[in-house]
């Protein structure tokens, strides 16, 4: 399958890489793994517990890697383009920040989040606190292995290093803490955390059940990723409000404010010197186009390939 990807990848970079220069591999693939392979939300609409999306993200991470090293030994001396990945987290912030608990709940939230891609492509493997929680549980629920799946000692240090650039898409934040979920409820994504997320009935409600609006969360996540992966190039790919209200005119006050509040707390002083921002426009015209094109270019790759 990761060769299948690096195909479909060379074929964007032949075709547009004289005009494209920054690449993204996977936008949000936490949520592709995750509502694809678990929740089953998504396509292709499985519900492998506690697998699945372990194993589909141990492939799309395989796959970024082999792309960015297609590009980077072929066509980056002649393109001088850049190739990173998008990921999306929310911001876990400990419910009570002199707990102990909490405050290593709400890390472990960040690390199942964000380091779970992250940490590969910029440490070389998953998050130790990953390691060892599924690796328990797996063996509680009387597994041989951990559910999480390996990478070889070659694999490590292929992948670390695959990236130029981070893309980080965020929304809203989360307050965390500590539960444990007893192994033998069976393997799941959430038990293998071990947290509750709870929210401030407080935080403005942005018209989706899930978004709230939180800035000095995306703050805080900024400065995370800054120190954990190195200070690598941050590009804020996905931040936005959705329509809360039905109007027949312009009617977005919340939409305005919601911007205004996130934006501000990254232009503060030091992010400001780290972060440049680039803006995802979200509209069916524009997701259908890229259906499209990645229809035609499949098509094009597969007669390629008779």
């Amino acid at each position: 399958m990761t060769k299948y990807f690096t195909d479909y990848a060379n074929l964007c970079f032949e075709v547009f890489g004289d005009r494209v220069k920054h690449w993204v591999t996977f936008s949000d693939p936490r949520t592709m793994a995750e509502k694809g392979y678990e929740t089953g939300h998504h396509a292709p609409g499985l519900k492998l517990h506690g697998t699945g999306l372990y194993k589909a993200a141990h492939h799309i991470i395989k796959a970024h890697a082999q792309a960015w090293h297609s590009y980077h030994h072929t066509w980056r001396s002649k393109q001088q383009g850049l190739v990173g990945i998008s990921l999306n987290c929310d911001w876990g912030e400990p419910v009570d920040i002199s707990n102990p608990k909490d405050i290593e709940a709400a890390e472990r939230y960040l690390q199942f989040c964000l380091g779970w891609f992250a940490n590969p492509i910029y440490a070389g493997d998953y998050p130790q606190v990953m390691k060892e929680h599924i690796g328990r549980k797996s063996a509680e629920q009387g597994l041989d292995v951990s559910r999480l799946p390996e990478f070889s000692l070659q694999e490590k240090g292929y992948i670390k290093g695959t990236s130029d650039f981070l893309g980080l898409g965020h929304f809203t934040t989360r307050y965390i803490t500590a539960k444990n979920y007893p192994s033998r409820q069976g393997p799941s994504y959430q038990n293998d955390r071990d947290l509750i997320e709870l929210v401030d009935p407080n935080w403005p409600d942005l018209g989706s059940t899930w978004l709230y609006s939180v800035p000095w969360g995306f703050r805080r996540l900024l400065n995370f990723a800054q120190t954990q992966y190195g200070d690598p190039p941050i590009y804020v790919m996905e931040n936005g409000a959705s329509q809360k209200l039905h109007c027949s005119h312009l009617c977005d006050k919340w939409r305005i404010q919601y911007l205004k509040g996130y934006i501000n707390e990254m232009l503060k002083e030091p992010l400001l010197n780290h972060m440049q921002m680039a803006t995802e426009i979200v509209v069916p015209t524009v997701c259908t186009l890229c259906v499209l094109i990645a229809a035609v270019l499949l098509t094009i790759l597969l007669h390629r390939q008779r």
